[in-house]
């Protein structure tokens, strides 16, 4: 499937190229010791400007999802399943991604998931698989 891929920045690049190495880095805040995404020099809890990334296991949970029958472009043929994951870092900790690796019918909620890439140009696209 083509994507549309997104545009790097200072804040962004470890999230969308720490795939490289086989690490979900995630923004942290120092001060009131939260993650938070998406990746933002300010952290949105408390205001602080101490954030960073930070390796997180990629281990998380379906919270809700969706299959989609429609063939939106020529290179979509097949069902895909777009789904809102939560690490399993932290409560509330979640990004919407898709689900591969199994067929779209045999994604659940709560089912446990674990973070693969996928590379295209110099992004790493954090996936999910379902996990053992």
């Amino acid at each position: 499937m083509t994507r549309k891929l997104p545009l790097l920045t200072e804040d962004n690049s470890p999230f969308w190229q720490g795939g490289a190495q086989g690490r979900l880095l995630i923004h942290h805040c120092a001060d009131c010791t939260r993650f938070f995404h998406p990746p933002a020099p300010i952290c949105p809890h408390c205001g602080s400007f101490e954030v960073a990334p930070r390796v997180v296991s990629g281990k998380g949970k379906v919270l809700s999802y969706t299959i989609n029958h429609q063939a939106w472009r020529p290179d979509l043929t097949e069902p895909y399943v777009v789904a809102i994951v939560e690490l399993a870092e932290q409560a509330g900790l979640r990004f919407v991604t898709n689900i591969v690796g199994l067929p779209a019918e045999a994604v659940h909620i709560d089912m446990p998931v674990r973070v693969r890439f996928e590379q295209h140009e110099d992004v790493w696209l954090p996936l999910f698989e379902k996990d053992a």
